[in-house]
């Protein structure tokens, strides 16, 4: 009777540790990224300013206002490179519910605050393609509703260069191995990845999605090209 009372405490304090564990990968996780995000974001203005004195005093051009008049010729803004694990963009996508400030590596440490950006790749509003990854159910599951977007959906990148407007073109779902995604594209693109399907790692969900508009958009496409029509 002692042995079989010893055995039932057992497999209720290991129910426990096991509830405990999820509770902490599905909820505690999420309080470690927030406070990532939270303090990121009060940070973010001041990293913009000090990216743009950055670039002025290498003498390279910096993108002026929207509102202001272009120059005459498409020129490239080139956009000063993050240190590692640092904040330096703010990614939106409304369809997905995301609102996330992006730190550059995908290391785990990084992906614990927030999106991560592949360094090997260029940065978001940048010829190329850019590639963003990001957890889907733990550490505030910035990419949880990824599975939402369509074709068509716009998703907005603000850097230090300004802000860069992407449409969805494409939702593919691949192998871990398939890091072909990742690889270099004519034009400037914009890659997110995430595991699939929910609380699995078994493949990847990939959107892709096509600079339309920002301050790079005239000398990737050229001032007379209709991106949006692509």
């Amino acid at each position: 009777m002692r042995l079989i009372r010893g055995f039932g405490w057992t497999m209720i304090w290991a129910g426990g540790l096991i509830f405990a564990f999820l509770a902490y990968q599905l909820w505690g996780t999420g309080l470690i990224t927030a406070k990532a995000q939270r303090e990121a974001a009060q940070d973010l203005d001041q990293i913009f300013e000090e990216s743009v004195a950055e670039l002025e005093a290498a003498g390279l051009p910096v993108a002026p206002e929207p509102e202001a008049p272009a120059f005459a010729e498409p020129v490239l803004y080139p956009e000063p490179v993050p240190s590692s694990s640092s904040p330096f963009a703010r990614i939106q996508i409304p369809a997905a519910n995301v609102d996330h400030i992006v730190f550059e590596g995908v290391e785990r440490d990084d992906l614990k605050k927030g999106p991560g950006h592949m360094p090997w790749t260029p940065l978001p509003g940048q010829p190329g393609n850019a590639v963003i990854s990001g957890h889907r159910t733990t550490y505030e599951a910035p990419f949880y509703d990824l599975d939402l977007l369509e074709a068509g959906d716009p998703i907005t990148v603000q850097t230090a260069t300004g802000s860069h407007r992407y449409t969805v073109r494409e939702i593919l779902i691949v192998e871990p191995s398939d890091v072909w995604v990742t690889e270099d594209r004519e034009g400037a693109w914009l890659t997110l990845t995430t595991c699939h399907p929910k609380a699995s790692a078994r493949q990847r969900l990939v959107v892709v999605a096509e600079l339309v508009d920002g301050p790079n958009h005239a000398f990737v496409y050229g001032p007379s090209d209709d991106v949006e029509a692509g």
